[in-house]
């Protein structure tokens, strides 16, 4: 009994050791094999060779730091990284403390940190953005030596560093988690408060919820709550006869009837005002409800999957306790190394509805490949900050791809760090009208595209410029 006891001790704190969190360095830019950003070098202290571990070209030999693919409870092995133009002696990698690496650089490649050369050797801590010049980027993050086991249907395993079948994009920590809770939540029948600050991907989060639960045989009902009219909320969720209250007013089954069966999403539920929060609960508590001139209730067998960038403490309290499963969706800052990943499939989408942006910045034209992207860009990138998060990266690229097409280059490049701030918005005076006439050109005359060239906010924008400069 006493060695079963022992035995069991090692293997918890064995467990609890791999999954404690230590600096590691994720792949986040590779020249000569894109496919590889996301994997990660993780140094594990315990294991470290007395002169720290060696990292450059080949990655062979039993003091060699291999790179991985940290999926949900394992680490596939990557296999050697072939990077002619670095050293097979390149790197020298020591833990300091589980917040702390020393880098010796001893091969022939220049190596930056954050963008300043390092002669012999350099601490780092998190968010350190490590360059071997020319050839890879790498970020310095805190991750686990392996990611806690999950049990995901395929759906939620996707091809590594590529979205899930439900648009989720990630191979961070946090965003295993997320899937993870995903799959705990759909298989269980239970109204779900959904959170997060604005361009997360709270929708992508409740479709993949309702289409994994025993409900997503049936289309997800979704509706803003904001734009719920206070004087209608129970017409539009509860609907009315035929008739009511009006003369012509045409029978609506409402929200709540059309979503019987299914999920009913009320994204921005935190906008509503309590008394009109207050419309739900008995739907909550029991799925009666009635419609606007019927006397008798009707019965709604719905899930209600409610989104919103608010604290819980602003919603009504009774609703809130009415929706007992919580998810946080994690934002940019906490998940920074998937910027790296969200780049090229931003980019790829892009391109996917524009042949001008496929031409330049794919090999043969294909979107679906890995795109052209300076290494100065991704850099600049993970360097921001992002309040309107997904949103305001895919904004930031609009706007590099723009500078780039506009100056004829064949890669993804950053612009002027005042120019990548503004996003999307950049100012019409500030275009010229070469400038203009060049976009026009690349988009082959199609406006629509042309307008997202420039980073102008709308097509109206180009409009008064064409006019302004007698191109229209």
């Amino acid at each position: 009994m006493q060695t079963l006891t022992t035995n069991s001790n090692f293997v918890d704190a064995d467990a609890r050791r791999r999954t404690e969190e230590i600096l590691a360095l994720v792949v986040v830019w590779c020249r000569e094999a894109p496919e590889r950003v996301g994997e990660v070098l993780v140094p594990d202290p315990e294991a470290e060779p007395a002169d720290g571990w060696r990292f450059g070209r080949g990655d062979q030999g039993p003091d060699r730091l291999a790179l991985v693919r940290q999926r949900g409870g394992h680490n596939q092995i990557a296999g050697p990284l072939e990077l002619p133009r670095v050293s097979q002696e390149q790197l020298r990698i020591r833990s300091i403390d589980r917040e702390t690496l020393e880098l010796r650089n001893i091969g022939r490649r220049t190596l930056l940190v954050d963008g300043g050369e390092v002669k012999v050797s350099r601490r780092i801590r998190e968010g350190a953005v490590v360059e071997l010049r020319g050839q890879l980027l790498l970020l310095a993050a805190r991750r686990p030596i392996e990611l806690p086991a999950l049990e995901l249907p395929d759906s939620l395993c996707p091809e590594f560093g590529r979205p899930d079948a439900f648009g989720l994009l990630g191979e961070s920590p946090p965003a295993w988690a997320l899937r993870g809770q995903i799959w705990f939540m759909a298989q269980r029948d239970v109204h779900v408060l959904i959170q997060g600050p604005s361009g997360v991907g709270k929708e992508l989060v409740a479709q993949a919820i309702h289409s994994l639960s025993s409900r997503g045989a049936r289309p997800l009902v979704a509706r803003n709550a904001a734009t719920l009219p206070e004087s209608l909320i129970d017409a539009e969720l509860f609907g009315n006869l035929r008739d009511y209250p009006n003369p012509g007013t045409p029978e609506r089954p409402g929200l709540v009837g059309a979503a019987d069966r299914s999920s009913l999403l009320l994204d921005e539920i935190g906008e509503l005002s309590h008394q009109l929060q207050a419309h739900l609960l008995r739907l909550l508590d029991s799925g009666e409800y009635q419609r606007l001139g019927e006397a008798q209730t009707r019965q709604a067998k719905l899930r209600l999957l409610a989104a919103t960038n608010r604290p819980v403490a602003e919603l009504k309290h009774d609703l809130a306790a009415r929706l007992r499963l919580r998810v946080s969706v994690p934002p940019l800052a906490a998940r920074r190394e998937d910027i790296a990943l969200l780049i090229p499939h931003l980019i790829r989408r892009m391109a996917g509805e524009d042949p001008l942006l496929a031409r330049r910045f794919f090999e043969t034209g294909d979107p679906s490949g890995h795109p052209r992207v300076d290494a100065g860009l991704v850099r600049e990138l993970l360097g921001r900050a992002y309040p309107t998060n997904v949103r305001e990266l895919e904004g930031a690229l609009w706007t590099a791809m723009m500078h780039s097409v506009v100056a004829d280059h064949s890669q993804v490049q950053a612009p002027a760090a005042t120019d990548l701030a503004a996003g999307s918005e950049v100012d019409p005076r500030s275009l010229t009208r070469a400038q203009i006439e060049l976009a026009l050109a690349h988009a082959d005359g199609v406006q629509d595209r042309a307008w997202r060239l420039l980073g102008l906010r709308n097509r109206y924008q180009l409009l008064r410029l064409l006019k302004k400069h007698g191109l229209g």
